[in-house]
């Protein structure tokens, strides 16, 4: 599988706004969802995407999460070697 070129960006948006945004992305067919630590409405994507996986219209395999890390979150404490 290829990774799309396009994805929903979902800077600026609250946990409310981005559930419905990501919800309709899905179901027009997107597969790309951009986000980041920063922008504190992964909680929001997390509730959207679960409920897709739950339904099963959804395969975590078939969506691409694409994040970014403040230089906080580098540190060892948060970065797995497994």
């Amino acid at each position: 599988m290829k990774m799309p070129i396009l994805g929903l960006g979902t800077w600026q948006g609250t946990n409310e706004e981005v559930e419905i945004a990501v919800d309709a992305a899905l179901a027009a067919g997107y597969r790309h969802i951009d986000t980041a630590s920063s922008y504190g409405n992964e909680e929001g994507i997390g509730r959207v995407l679960k409920k897709w996986f739950d339904s099963g219209k959804l395969k975590r395999e078939d969506v691409f999460i694409v994040t970014k890390n403040t230089n906080e979150l580098r540190s060892k404490h948060y970065i797995s070697g497994d």
